[in-house]
């Protein structure tokens, strides 16, 4: 092999490792430089993805569309007697404390029936907790792929009465960054306080 050819395939490999080595630094960025926000490291996960739904004024939005800022996203439904309106009143008075401190946060509400969640219901439930809220539904093969990339469990309950039924479903928070993804996930036992304070760490770390 001539001297010439050898040095051009240690090049090529010098920059493919070097590469290589960009592009783990940069995956591994976001977790290292969030890591004293979320407590558990969990920033860089493969959760969330792209998703083509409806918003509750009717118009198609992608996920490019809705989480252009920092967002809380959370998968529910309306006609959830209990958890989901706790949780989204939980984030919205986050996103409350957040905007006195001058941070732009967007509350956002993915919904896992979308056989009764409407825009026209949407828009009431979103009317009912914040104007910055975002309701999102669509078909059936659309919830149900924005559901998985997000790593959420839903299923409807038996019972022959099909206007009045409930859902089972996990019921996690998720912030997500834009140009990032996902950062953190919260519980429902996460206060409105703490779940600001965090969200603040996220950005300011950002």
């Amino acid at each position: 092999m001539s001297l010439t050819k050898f040095v051009s395939i240690a090049g090529a490999a010098l920059i493919v490792a070097l590469g290589g080595t960009f592009l783990i630094t940069q995956i591994m960025v976001p977790a290292k430089r969030f890591e004293d926000c979320v407590g558990g490291g969990v920033a860089g996960g493969a959760i969330g993805g792209p998703f083509e739904l409806m918003d509750h004024s009717g118009q198609m939005v992608t996920d490019v569309d809705v989480l252009d800022q920092p967002a809380l996203v959370y998968f529910g439904y309306t006609f959830c007697p209990d958890v989901c309106p706790m949780d989204v009143a939980r984030n919205v008075v986050a996103v409350e404390i957040l905007a006195d401190r001058g941070l732009q946060v967007k509350p956002v509400f993915i919904t896992i029936d979308p056989a009764r969640d409407t825009p026209e219901h949407l828009a009431d439930f979103v009317a009912n907790n914040h104007p910055d809220l975002v309701g999102l539904t669509g078909t059936g093969e659309r919830v149900a792929k924005a559901a998985r990339s997000y790593k959420v469990y839903y299923r409807k309950q038996p019972g022959d009465d099909e206007e009045y039924y409930l859902m089972d479903h996990s019921n996690f928070t998720y912030l997500m960054m834009p140009g990032i993804g996902f950062v953190d996930f919260l519980r429902s036992d996460t206060s409105p306080q703490k779940v600001a304070d965090r969200v603040a760490c996220v950005i300011r770390a950002a």
